[in-house]
């Protein structure tokens, strides 16, 4: 993200009126190299192969501001590594997880990884570290510390079903595999910010978290949300949920989030009624179906009846609801920026 980036989406923050709305795209291994024309294995394992792809990203959309921006990451391999299960990976495929405990009464043979020396995180790091100056001499920095949210990363220690029993099933196991993932995510937040200097927001992408009902989401979501929020201060506080969004819109502010991604089923005038006015909307154009099934025309017409919902277009990024799928087409981009 250059320095004029940053400075509009502190602008939005503020509640300034811009003209253009700033557009901003979530984007990482699901569209990068397939655009660029590589392999995703590729795009993993070649740290040259990475910059080149990001590299040719901002130049080709100078006036996108992409989020988090050079996104080191390994799929939702990333942080789950450092836990010790095992990764499986494609040359042209999504990394998958596989889960690490059989039961919940493994949850308390867990110990809390060392963000420094275990699982993918050392190469995260090195990664950023090697390619900073390039980054640099682009004109972009490095903003955001990243990770996936407590309840994703549980559920891939666990398995999605497994977890979501827990839920009603084995409160108290749940709790305690929150809990440990939690003061984790909180030491590998804080190990990014303290790498780089340039770090001033935290971005959290957390989906399981709208599976949640409203009393369930109070337990089990809000306050590990917030410990990681509140890890270290910040200017950006970011939440990417694009499952049901409604319950966690209403607790934002107490979670200290004020930059929400949520899922394109709900519309940013209902977004806003539930988020508040104090929280950026980061939406809301179908990511699948228009950005990357549609014509320019169709996006176009998406973003205008985005806005119309709106009567108040002020903490706003267009975006998709969610983030950008395999296919998007330069063009697509293109009116998405226009309008």
């Amino acid at each position: 993200m250059t320095d004029l980036q940053w400075q509009t989406l502190l602008r939005v923050l503020r509640g300034d009126l811009l003209d253009p709305i700033p557009a901003g795209l979530i984007v990482d291994s699901p569209w990068l190299p397939g655009w660029a024309g590589f392999t995703i294995l590729d795009y993993f394992s070649d740290p040259q192969a990475w910059l080149e792809v990001n590299l040719k990203a901002v130049r080709a959309f100078p006036n996108l501001i992409f989020l988090p921006g050079f996104w080191a990451e390994y799929g939702m391999c990333t942080e789950p590594s450092a836990f010790g299960v095992k990764c499986v990976w494609h040359e042209n495929a999504f990394p998958s997880v596989e889960k690490s405990l059989d039961d919940y009464a493994d949850i308390h043979r867990l110990k809390k990884p060392d963000c420094r020396s275990d699982g993918l995180l050392p190469f995260v790091l090195k990664r950023l570290v090697r390619c900073r100056r390039s980054i640099e001499q682009a004109g972009h920095r490095i903003r955001f510390a990243v990770a996936r949210g407590p309840l994703n990363i549980a559920s891939y220690l666990l398995g999605h079903t497994e977890f979501l029993l827990g839920v009603k099933t084995n409160p108290e196991d749940i709790d305690r595999l929150l809990a440990l993932v939690t003061e984790f995510l909180v030491d590998w937040i804080g190990l990014q910010i303290d790498t780089f200097d340039t770090i001033d927001g935290i971005l959290l992408l957390d989906d399981l978290v709208g599976f949640l009902g409203e009393a369930d989401f109070q337990r089990f979501a809000l306050p590990h949300l917030k410990r990681v929020f509140d890890a270290r201060p910040v200017a950006v506080k970011f939440l990417h949920n694009d499952a049901h969004g409604l319950v966690t819109a209403r607790h934002l502010e107490a979670m200290g989030v004020n930059m929400f991604n949520f899922s394109f089923a709900h519309d940013l005038g209902t977004m806003r009624r539930a988020a508040g006015e104090s929280v950026v909307l980061v939406g809301n154009i179908p990511p699948r179906d228009v950005l990357a099934h549609g014509t320019p025309d169709d996006v176009r017409r998406s973003v205008a009846d985005a806005l119309a919902s709106l009567d108040d277009h002020r903490r706003l990024v267009l975006s998709a609801g969610g983030g950008v799928p395999p296919g998007v087409t330069a063009a697509n981009l293109e009116a998405l920026l226009a309008g």
